[in-house]
């Protein structure tokens, strides 16, 4: 064997393919305290609840799945972002099964994942989330304008959100209820009722005002995320919420803070979203 084909080998031989953060290595649904799987080289998957168990809490034991007593304010469905299945969460306004913890929601979250599924002050995360509004009634002036939150950045302690993705009236915003910033993500989202979205968030959660937010967004048939709005230099969690170790988590589904039954406009009455491809990366 001349010395080309052996020089070529050894370089065959040590060569191993390297995933994008577009691109992450296929891996399996990750409890809290499943070994950490490497994304290049400036982010780690913490946390990936994908539904492919067939299950509602994902096969993750700690998950939290919804706290509303109706059998379809929860439940797996076979139309997926990826793989076979996705969670769908569904909300009927004035039916007090789909009423729980004092609002009209259905939500999963990461609050029991405790490794890897919160975090703290300093830390800096990806935060990725699919997201599909099912037969979405489009809004009207016939129609109540409450916002729906369908993902969020929620701090232990009560109070509001960090961060929280809405659904307000026809377009898809990121509100910082505590900064009352609230920029448009999504100008008119009706085209894309019944179609996948893709959301990712970057951000570096401090009590001072050195975190970020960057808030991407990638449509149906999209092949790459396109930053949508960031902001720096900027306290990210709730100063409302005290405590000397403040924490968060992600929250999920179908939340109506303000819907009310019999309320003049009307509330559409029934709301159903699908998700999939939950992540949680560590960065940097």
């Amino acid at each position: 064997m001349s010395k080309l084909s052996i020089m070529l080998l050894i370089l065959s031989s040590c060569s191993k393919s390297v995933a994008t953060l577009d691109q992450p290595a296929t891996t399996s649904k990750l409890s809290a305290r499943n070994n950490l799987t490497a994304v290049a080289d400036s982010a780690t998957l913490l946390v990936d609840v994908n539904y492919e168990s067939g299950t509602k809490n994902s096969d993750i034991p700690n998950l939290t799945t919804t706290h509303a007593t109706a059998d379809s304010a929860e439940y797996v469905v076979g139309s997926s972002r990826t793989g076979n299945y996705a969670i769908a969460h569904k909300v009927v306004v004035g039916d007090s099964s789909y009423f729980s913890d004092n609002h009209w929601r259905s939500e999963a979250a990461t609050s029991q994942l405790f490794d890897d599924g919160k975090y703290y002050n300093g830390d800096e995360r990806r935060f990725e989330a699919s997201f599909l509004l099912k037969d979405w009634v489009p809004y009207t002036t016939a129609w109540a304008a409450n916002g729906a939150i369908i993902f969020q950045g929620k701090q232990n302690g009560g109070g509001n959100p960090a961060w929280y993705l809405n659904v307000k009236r026809n377009t898809i915003t990121f509100r910082l209820p505590y900064a009352n910033i609230e920029p448009k993500i999504i100008n008119d989202f009706r085209t894309y009722i019944n179609q996948w979205i893709d959301i990712r968030i970057d951000a570096k959660m401090t009590t001072d005002t050195t975190g970020y937010y960057k808030v991407y967004c990638r449509l149906q048939g999209e092949p790459d995320y396109t930053l949508k709005w960031e902001i720096n230099n900027i306290a990210t969690f709730n100063q409302a919420v005290t405590g000397p170790n403040p924490s968060g988590y992600l929250k999920w589904g179908l939340y109506l803070p303000a819907s009310q039954p019999n309320s003049t406009p009307p509330e559409v009455p029934t709301r159903i979203i699908y998700h999939d491809d939950i992540k949680i990366y560590r960065l940097h």
